[in-house]
């Protein structure tokens, strides 16, 4: 299944990769010529199909679980002090998305949305720890009766788009999708210290599935 959010970039490629192997087959001589075009078509319309592409996921039931709300590899565990929304000290958990992940992203909790903001910024690589900072981003606050998460969609190097539908106290489910970053990203989370995290630095996670952290109840 191809997601919802790439609709616009996934057939624009498909339509051109179509064409360009049709006219190739029926125009193009040398045959050299004809087999590098409709090989390079099939690759890009390939890699296009795998990048939007949007399977469903088993969602974990449980009490204050957090889920990742991306695919990837965990790149940051660590406490740090988290004014916006958390208000003090948290731990950031950092998921680096490559190009071959699925990249649209689910709610880490089944929460309300209560804050939003949007910073327009730099595109340093998504890996780099002053991406968490400097890159364009969209925030989201969340909480439940068991506390509270920020999470960050962060644009990467290649990456120019977000798309993000949550909505200023919206009531989500966790692992609902909600949107995606376009083409290599990052996604920072951050919860209360008193969660019980549950993944170290070289994990790879997936959106909706794996349990980040959990909270107490409360």
């Amino acid at each position: 299944m191809i997601t919802r959010y790439g609709y616009d970039v996934y057939f624009t490629v498909a339509g051109v990769c179509v064409a360009a192997i049709v006219i190739a087959i029926l125009f193009v001589d040398p045959r050299s010529v004809r087999y590098a075009v409709v090989g390079s078509g099939g690759l890009v319309l390939l890699f296009a199909t795998n990048f939007f592409r949007d399977p469903d996921r088993v969602i974990p039931s449980g009490d204050g679980i957090v889920v990742s709300p991306a695919d990837g590899k965990v790149i940051v565990v660590k406490e740090v002090d988290q004014p916006e929304y958390i208000g003090g000290p948290s731990v950031q958990i950092s998921i680096f998305m490559s190009p071959l992940n699925v990249h649209v992203n689910r709610v880490p909790i089944t929460g309300t949305v209560k804050h939003l903001r949007y910073v327009a910024g730099e595109y340093f690589a998504a890996f780099a720890d002053k991406a968490s900072e400097k890159n364009e981003q969209m925030i989201v606050g969340m909480e439940n009766a068991h506390g509270k998460v920020l999470f960050k969609q962060i644009a990467g190097f290649v990456a120019r788009r977000i798309v993000c539908e949550l909505r200023q106290d919206q009531e989500v489910g966790a692992g609902e999708r909600f949107g995606m970053i376009k083409f290599g990203s990052r996604v920072d989370v951050f919860v209360r210290p008193s969660a019980d995290v549950s993944v170290k630095i070289g994990d790879v996670v997936t959106a909706g599935e794996t349990i980040l952290a959990a909270y107490r109840s409360p």
